[in-house]
C-alpha cells in the first residue's frame, strides 16, 4: 500500500503541478497578449476618434490655430504616452507631438494609404520603418465640409502592452503557486481520511485471510470507509459465531452418534462374549434396536437440514385441505397418547379449508411440533390444535399444557442441537433437531412461525401458510 496508492497520488500531484506551470507559460502569454491588445487598441481609439470628431476639424474651419492644435496632441501624448501625428490627406504631417522614446516624425508618410488599417481599426508592427520597436497604431478621420480633410494617427509602443502583460502574468503565477499548495491540502485529506483507513481495513483483510478473526477495524467515522469497517467488522463477528456454531454443531453430533454407538458396542461385545447370557439378550437386542432407530432419527434430521441449507430446494406446492393433514398426522400419535393419556381437541375454523403449500414439508412440520408437544405434556393432559382464517392467510396453532420453555431458551429453541436441560433429561431420543426444521421449513414458504410460553403453563407455535 505505501508503495503503490499513496506514492501515485504524489507523483499525479507533482506532475498536474508542473503540467499546470507548463500550460500557464505556454499558453498564458497568448491568451492576454490579443486581449489585451485589443482592449488597449480600442480605448486609444476612442480617444483618436472623440479629437479627430469634435476638436481637429476646427482648425480646418480656422477656429483654432496649429498651437492650438499642437498643445491638445500634447496633452493626449502625454495622457497616451503615445507618438501622435496629425496629418493632411496626402499624409503630410501638419504636426505631432512624441516624447524622446519614439523616433521623430517624417514630414511626410510614405506611401500613406487610410484603408490599410481595415476594419479593425488598428495594425500593430513598425508603421512603414519609422519605429524601431512595434507599436500599435490607429487611425481616425478629420471630417470637415463632409469630406476628410485629415487624419489623427496616435501610435502607442507595444512595450507598454508587454509591461502589463507581464504584470498579469505574474500575478496568474503567484495565484497558481498559491492554488497548488493550497491543493496539498487535498493530498492531506486523502492520507488521513481515505489512505489510513484504506491501510487499517487492508491490514484487516489480511488478519482475516490468515484466520485472525478476532482483529477489529479501528475506523469509526460516520462515512464511507466507517461503514465498509463496520460492516467488515459484522462480517469478522458472524464468521467468529459461525466458527463457533460448527465447532458446537460437529462436538453435537459427534455426542449423539457416539453415545447410541457406545451403548451398541457394548450391548454387541457383551453378547458376543457371553457376558449376556442368551435369555437376556432379546431384552438388549430391544435396547439396541432403540439407539438404531436414535440414529436414523438424527441421519434424516440432518438429511432435511441440509435441503434447506443448499438454498435450493424446490418447494412442491400444492393446494390441499389443511384439515385433513392434520387430522392424519394427530392419528399418528394414537398409540404413546393412548399411553400416556393424552388427548387432542381440534378446533378448525370451517369444515374444509385450503392452503397452498409444500404438503410433505407441512406434514413434517406437524408431526414435529405434536411430537414435541406430547413430550413436555404431562399425563392425562389436552393438546389444542386450532386453525384461524385470517384474510390470505391461515394459522394453525399447536398448544400443549405442558411443562413450558424458561423464557432465556426462547430465542434459543430454533438453534439445532440446542436441548433445554428439561428436554435432555427428561426424552433421550431427541435430537435437538425437530423445531430448527420446523423453522427452516415454514420460512421456506416465506411465512413465519412464533413461540408463546410460560414455565408451569404450557406452550404454544403459532405459524401461518397462504390461503388458496
Amino acid at each position: 500500500m505505501k508503495s503503490t496508492l499513496y506514492l501515485k497520488f504524489v507523483i499525479v500531484y507533482i506532475i498536474f503541478g508542473f503540467l499546470s506551470i507548463f500550460t500557464v507559460a505556454t499558453l498564458g502569454s497568448g491568451l492576454v497578449s490579443a486581449p489585451l491588445i485589443r482592449n488597449v487598441s480600442s480605448s486609444v481609439y476612442r480617444e483618436a476618434n472623440m479629437v479627430a470628431t469634435n476638436y481637429l476639424p476646427q482648425f480646418f474651419s480656422e477656429q483654432i490655430s496649429l498651437n492650438d492644435v499642437r498643445t491638445q496632441l500634447t496633452g493626449i501624448e502625454i495622457h497616451l504616452n503615445a507618438a501622435v501625428w496629425f496629418v493632411d490627406r496626402d499624409g503630410v504631417m501638419i504636426t505631432s507631438a512624441q516624447s524622446d522614446n519614439f523616433s521623430p516624425a517624417p514630414h511626410k508618410i510614405t506611401d500613406f494609404n487610410p484603408a490599410e488599417i481595415g476594419s479593425s481599426r488598428y495594425m500593430t508592427g513598425d508603421y512603414h520603418g519609422y519605429f524601431s520597436e512595434d507599436v500599435i497604431t490607429v487611425l481616425a478621420p478629420v471630417v470637415y465640409d463632409y469630406s476628410s480633410k485629415g487624419y489623427l494617427l496616435i501610435h502607442k509602443s507595444m512595450n507598454d502592452i508587454t509591461q502589463i502583460q507581464d504584470i498579469l502574468m505574474h500575478s496568474a503565477y503567484i495565484s497558481l503557486v498559491v492554488i497548488y499548495l493550497l491543493s496539498f491540502m487535498i493530498l492531506l485529506a486523502f492520507r488521513f481520511f481515505v489512505y489510513r483507513p484504506l491501510s487499517k481495513i487492508t491490514e484487516a483483510a489480511k488478519q482475516y485471510a490468515s484466520g485472525n478473526l478476532e482483529y477489529e477495524i479501528p475506523v469509526n467515522t460516520e462515512d464511507e470507509m466507517g461503514y465498509l469497517s463496520a460492516s467488515l467488522n459484522y462480517m469478522s463477528s458472524q464468521l467468529r459465531d459461525m466458527e463457533d456454531y460448527q465447532k458446537k454443531f460437529v462436538a453435537n453430533v459427534s455426542h449423539d452418534f457416539r453415545s447410541p454407538l457406545t451403548s451398541i458396542k457394548g450391548y454387541v461385545e457383551a453378547m458376543a462374549d457371553g457376558t449376556i447370557p442368551p435369555e437376556m439378550q432379546e431384552k438388549y437386542l430391544k435396547i439396541i434396536l432403540f439407539e438404531t432407530e436414535r440414529l436414523t432419527d438424527l441421519t434424516h434430521d440432518l438429511l432435511t437440514l441440509n435441503e434447506f441449507d443448499t438454498k435450493n430446494l424446490l418447494l412442491d406446492k400444492s393446494a390441499f385441505d389443511i384439515h385433513e393433514i392434520i387430522k392424519n398426522v394427530a392419528a399418528s400419535f394414537e398409540g404413546i397418547c393412548t399411553q400416556k393419556k393424552i388427548s387432542f381437541e381440534l378446533i378448525f375454523a370451517t369444515k374444509h379449508l385450503e392452503v397452498i403449500a409444500d404438503k410433505r414439508k407441512i406434514q413434517q412440520v406437524l408431526y414435529n411440533l405434536l411430537d414435541n408437544a406430547i413430550k413436555f405434556s404431562d399425563s392425562e393432559s389436552d393438546i389444542t390444535i386450532e386453525t384461524t382464517n385470517r384474510g390470505d392467510k391461515v394459522y394453525i396453532s399447536v398448544k400443549d399444557y405442558g411443562i413450558g420453555i424458561p423464557r432465556n431458551a426462547l430465542n434459543k429453541i430454533w438453534e439445532r442441537f440446542y436441548k433445554t436441560d428439561l428436554s435432555r433429561g427428561k426424552d433421550k431420543k431427541g435430537t435437538g433437531l425437530g423445531l430448527a426444521i420446523v423453522k427452516e421449513a415454514i420460512q421456506a414458504h416465506g411465512e413465519n412461525i412464533n413461540v408463546v410460553s410460560t414455565e408451569g403453563v404450557g406452550t404454544e407455535f403459532i405459524f401461518s401458510l397462504p390461503k388458496v
